[in-house]
């Protein structure tokens, strides 16, 4: 079992930053891939970025150029660092973990944190 806890969402205006943390616990030695997906009011699951065991990085083309998926293995935790934050990036965003090779799909997951809102206002 991986157990995933997010923090870090809020309320901000369009063009600011923030920083979302995922706190991975449990049996993290199987784990493939490490992503974010999010999802707005009425929306599906979307996929955001992963972070490959290898350190690779992946990201939505929504996203890329402004967000930046990182992990820390001394502290067993994932970041998603997302700057010029845009209303359209409204959503509850969700830290994932897989054992699959493949992960741009939330089927693709094994395991999900709770969520964490993220609002911009205009």
């Amino acid at each position: 079992q991986v157990q995933l806890d997010e923090t870090g969402g809020g309320l901000v205006q369009t063009g600011a930053s923030l920083r979302l943390s995922c706190a991975v616990s449990g049996r993290t030695s199987s784990t493939y891939a490490m992503g974010w997906f999010r999802q707005a009011p009425g929306k599906e699951r979307e996929f955001v970025a992963a972070i490959l065991w290898t350190g690779v990085t992946v990201y939505a083309d929504s996203v890329k150029g402004r967000f930046t998926i990182s992990r820390d293995n001394a502290k067993n935790a994932v970041y998603l660092q997302m700057n010029i934050l845009k209303p359209e990036d409204t959503a509850v965003y969700y830290c994932a973990a897989t054992r699959k090779t493949t992960f741009r799909l939330p089927y693709e997951y094994d395991y999900w944190g709770q969520g964490t809102q993220v609002t911009v206002s205009s």
